[in-house]
Parts: C-alpha cells; structure tokens; sequence
C-alpha cells in the first residue's frame, strides 16, 4: 500500500488532535478526500505528521522516526513559519538563521534519495503583504525554491499564490490570525499544492515511473 506523508508545523497539524483519523481539517485532510475520491480503486493511506510550534530543527529531531521509519512514498514538507515568527520574539534566543535553515533543510532531504519529495514555500506573517515577518520570510522562502531546484523537489509556491491573492485586495480573511488557516486558507493551499504536486502523487499512486 502507497504511504503519503505531510509533515510540518501546526497549519499541517491543523485539528488533527480531536480527529479520529488523525488527519486534522486542514489542508491535509482536503487532499486526502480529492485523492480517496479521485483514485477510489487504489489502496494508500495519507500521514499527518505535523506538530504545532515545529521548526526545521524540530523536524531534525523527529526525521527518523516520524518520517524514515514509516517509509512513505512520497513525502511533502512545509516548514519555516515558525523560524521566522519565534525571530520576531525579541526575547526568544533561540533562533533559526536563514543559513541555519538552509543547512538544516538540506540535511532532512539528503536522506530522501528515492523517493518523490514536495516541499511547500512558507505562506505568511499577517495578512499584510508589507508586515516585517513577510518581508523577513522572503528569504526562508527563497531557500526553499533553492534546495527543491537542487534536489530535483516539486515546489509549491504555497507563499506566493498567498501573497498575490492578498494582493487581489478582496478583503476576505485566509486566516484566523495571520498565521493560521480558516478554511478559505487551506483550500488555497490544497489547491495550490495539487496544481503543481498533483500529477506526481497521482503516478505514486499508481504505481506508474514518475
């Protein structure tokens, strides 16, 4: 049976601790209803392994277990919110440098040689195009694109299909609270993710070269 793994930060995690079938009602749980609905014949299960708060060292410390080791087929990633959001803590120390993000990043894709990897660009800090965290998240997103051109990754541009419909003007909220998704966010995201991911999930699935 195909294994499809999402792991990442709480808008992956989004609902998924008061979900019987630990899928959450976020992005996550929209594609994995396009896919049972779309490919209805085809056995696969759909991994949420996103925990609230993570950042890409987070995901270091849990790569082997929460992703090594259930041995997916195909594994997406969206990470870097938090990185920059903690940064915008004056009193958080602990913080992720845009190369520390990058070195780290690369070290988790580096043990995904074989299989079909999709990495999500960050989304955003606010529902403001100009806010400091967007600006300062431009860069974690530029990295991202890097290493998916690097690692031969599909990339999402999870980011900017958010930052044009902000700049749409239509003044209907993506978010709870800048950060987090309502359901019009995570459509977007759904969305956006099958548009460039969806062909090579669907040749996962069916066992096809991809």
């Amino acid at each position: 049976m195909k294994k499809i793994l999402f792991i990442g930060d709480s808008i992956t995690e989004w609902g998924k601790p008061e979900d019987p079938e630990d899928l959450g009602i976020g992005y996550v749980r929209l594609l994995n209803d396009y896919l049972r609905v779309t490919y209805p014949t085809t056995g696969f299960s759909v991994v949420n392994k996103g925990i609230g708060g993570n950042r890409v060292t987070d995901l270091a410390d849990r790569w082997v277990r929460d992703v090594l080791e259930e041995k997916p087929d195909l594994v997406s990633i969206s990470i870097g919110v938090n990185d920059v959001w903690r940064q915008l803590d004056q009193t958080d120390i602990d913080q992720v440098t845009p190369d520390m993000f990058a070195q780290v990043y690369e070290g988790l894709l580096g043990q995904l040689r074989g299989l079909e990897v999709v990495l999500m660009e960050p989304t955003i800090i606010e529902e403001d195009v100009d806010a400091v965290g967007n600006q300062m998240l431009s860069a974690y997103v530029e990295i991202v694109r890097e290493l998916g051109a690097k690692y031969q990754a599909k990339v999402v541009p999870t980011n900017k299909a958010f930052l044009t419909y902000l700049q749409a003007g239509s003044g209907v909220a993506l978010t709870t609270d800048g950060v987090h998704m309502n359901s019009k966010g995570n459509m977007l995201m759904a969305k956006t993710w099958l548009e460039v991911a969806g062909e090579s999930c669907a040749k996962v699935l069916m066992n096809e070269e991809v």
